[in-house]
């Protein structure tokens, strides 16, 4: 079983390295997006002061850590939501959810590679605002950063799963997404830290499971903040990573087979 989902996932990745090979000037265009963005942060970040500093942190690189993996988590639940929608509009989603690979499996495996390209955008955008603004993240603490990308990892994807079962049932997958990506900027501390949003406010920044996401990584990359430091947001996205799969993956699997039954798997 471990062997066959190994090929069926090499041929997935190789399928889509050969889908962006065909599509290749897409890179040029998101990495100049990516310096366009990352020069509009710099220069607010200038614009802002050098006193501004959230958390103890210069402001620049509190955007570009923010920004940079908003982007990427929110890419990743985009990911799924394209693997269904796709696949309804190539007629193919009712082929691809009745083979021996359960439904979520293929839905997982079909995400992957998108969701390994975003953590490598991450990993460039990072890079590249270091590198062209002069700036430097100091010391990291690799296991404390592998451990909280792994996580923020499963409980994006946790969440994009969710959206490709909104995708099944209503089609309006792209707009969960949509939603959630507007109302992050505000509740989760991308921007500016939540700690001077209102206090009811706050209580909601604290359900969005890309806040603790964030309070986790920011320390970790621009502090080298160890497990030890980082702990008591770790145990909230272990507990979320634990309760987040199961769940929407059994609503994805509930909604794939009312949509079997009612003959409108492939309705787009």
């Amino acid at each position: 079983m471990t062997a066959g989902l190994a090929d069926k996932a090499v041929a997935i990745f190789w399928r889509d390295l050969l889908t962006s090979f065909r599509y290749r000037n897409g890179f040029v265009i998101s990495a100049i997006a990516a310096l366009g963005e990352l020069a509009a942060f710099y220069y607010l970040a200038r614009a802002v002061g050098p006193g501004y500093r959230p958390q103890g942190t210069d402001y620049f690189l509190f955007l570009l850590v923010g920004t940079g993996f908003f982007s990427c988590f929110v890419g990743t639940m985009n990911a799924f939501v394209r693997v269904v929608q796709d696949a309804q509009q190539s007629g193919t989603l009712e082929v691809l959810m009745t083979t021996s690979t359960p439904g979520l499996v293929v839905l997982i495996l079909s995400a992957l590679s998108t969701m390994t390209n975003n953590i490598l955008q991450f990993l460039f955008y990072l890079a590249a605002g270091l590198l062209l603004f002069g700036t430097s993240l100091g010391s990291i603490h690799v296991p404390a950063c592998v451990v909280v990308l792994a996580l923020s990892a499963i409980i994006a994807a946790a969440t994009g799963i969710l959206a490709a079962a909104v995708q099944l049932a209503f089609q309006k997958g792209s707009a969960l997404v949509w939603l959630f990506g507007s109302s992050a900027w505000l509740l989760t501390g991308t921007l500016f830290p939540v700690e001077v949003l209102p206090r009811p406010v706050r209580f909601l920044s604290d359900l969005v499971p890309l806040t603790h996401c964030l309070n986790a990584i920011r320390p970790v990359l621009l502090r080298g903040a160890s497990l030890a430091v980082v702990s008591p947001e770790i145990e909230i996205l272990a507990v979320l990573a634990l309760a987040l799969v199961p769940l929407f993956g059994g609503i994805f699997t509930w909604t794939l087979d009312q949509a079997r039954q009612q003959g409108t798997l492939s309705f787009y």
